[in-house]
């Protein structure tokens, strides 16, 4: 087996531009090396994501159905009910997932949801799964709060590299978002932060957008790397969907720059064949959104994903982890 690899900061555009550049099967050999020197080689983590407050976000997310800016046809809804909230991660453990997130379509996080929200963490967690949320900025003093709740990841996507970001957003900036990572970081809280791949961005930005990952010290503990979902009505509908092959690269990049991280194959799984699947978990992805929605996009039904992960003989984190 490879020897473990230390995460690096330091890593330069430079080198991880010649990464991506490489030959794909020399790139994707490297990266597996890297994942089975750091994680069990056939095991992908199972998660699930509830959208507990759908619609009306005030930000102006290019490539999101929740926002008020566009007309999606998505109609608003408010906070879901605590109960509601735990019944469904009661169904999604049943189902097969390890780890329950919870996602609001809001700018922010207000200080009037916060119990509310912090009682459905420690439900979902009394229920023995890993919890995460994503909520927007946060205020001083709510990630501490979140945390004595039970929470083990905040996910807060950089989504893009610096220079392209004002294409995608312009009702928050980049520093906003890194305020918030900070924030979670100082209250002890795991981070989970990645980005969307077909958005229009160049291969710089995708660059870019590892690079400014690795700046991240310690490294996101969670990575989602997201294919761009075109939703009608917002201003990323035409973009051209980004080759398979392309992004599968950019999995393999990222394993490789994040040797330590989970590797979270997320959004647009629903329009790829099991066989780009298979070639992003071969890439060094491991984990998946199983069951329900990702949000308000769909994703591939439960027994097609048992039937795929069993064709490739690949297993849960908990039975491949070994018994602490």
């Amino acid at each position: 087996m490879t020897e473990r690899a230390n995460p690096r900061f330091d890593w330069t555009r430079a080198e991880i531009e010649r990464l991506a550049a490489q030959p794909f099967a020399d790139l994707i050999l490297q990266a597996q090396a890297v994942l089975r020197a750091n994680f069990p080689p056939n095991a992908v983590q199972r998660a699930q994501l509830l959208n507990i407050k759908t619609g009306g976000c005030a930000e102006n997310c290019g490539y999101c159905s929740q926002s008020a800016h566009f007309d999606t046809g998505l109609k608003a809804s408010r906070l879901m009910d605590v109960d509601a909230v735990i019944e469904a991660a009661a169904a999604a453990k049943a189902g097969g997932a390890e780890r329950f997130c919870m996602g609001a379509a809001w700018r922010e996080l207000k200080d009037r949801d916060v119990e509310a929200v912090c009682t459905m963490i420690a439900g979902v967690k009394e229920l023995g799964l890993e919890t995460c949320v994503t909520l927007g900025m946060l205020g001083d003093g709510q990630a501490e709060r979140l945390k004595a709740a039970g929470l083990d990841y905040y996910n807060h996507n950089l989504d893009t590299g610096p220079d392209y970001y004002d294409h995608v957003v312009t009702t928050r900036t980049y520093q906003d978002r890194l305020d918030t990572l900070a924030k979670v970081r100082s209250a002890g809280i795991a981070v989970c932060c990645g980005g969307i791949l077909g958005m229009g961005e160049a291969e710089a930005d995708r660059v870019g957008l590892l690079l400014e990952l690795s700046k991240l010290s310690p490294h996101p503990e969670s990575v989602p790397i997201n294919k761009l979902v075109p939703i009608p009505g917002t201003p990323m509908a035409g973009q051209d969907e980004i080759d398979g092959i392309e992004f599968a690269r950019w999995i393999a990049v990222a394993r490789i720059v994040f040797p330590q991280s989970v590797v979270r194959l997320s959004a647009g799984r629903d329009s790829m064949s099991k066989e780009l699947q298979a070639l992003c978990l071969l890439a060094g992805a491991n984990s998946m959104f199983w069951g329900g929605k990702l949000l308000t996009t769909g994703l591939p039904a439960p027994n097609a994903d048992a039937a795929l992960l069993d064709q490739l003989g690949i297993a849960t984190f908990a039975d491949a982890m070994p018994a602490e």
